[in-house]
């Protein structure tokens, strides 16, 4: 049996923390750094539960600077 897995690349330097992306991934994979600033002095999003995403693309969706890649693949179980 085969089942999705997602990947997540964030570009921290464009990313200016709107947090769009939290809320709209169904699986809490993403979340804001505690205590870490982009070369713009934003906060940023970053993969807290990497191996939980489901590659589903809610996040890149509605990322308003288009900030993340998703990738997919076929993980074999």
């Amino acid at each position: 049996m085969s089942k999705i897995k997602g990947a997540i690349v964030v570009n921290t330097n464009r990313c200016k923390g709107c947090q769009l992306c939290i809320y709209a991934c169904p699986k809490d994979v993403i979340n804001l750094t505690p205590k870490k600033v982009n070369i713009s002095g934003y906060p940023y999003v970053e993969a807290v539960r990497p191996d939980d995403c489901i590659g589903c693309a809610s996040c890149a969706i509605v990322c308003p600077d288009g900030c993340i890649t998703v990738y997919r693949k076929k993980v074999e179980e």
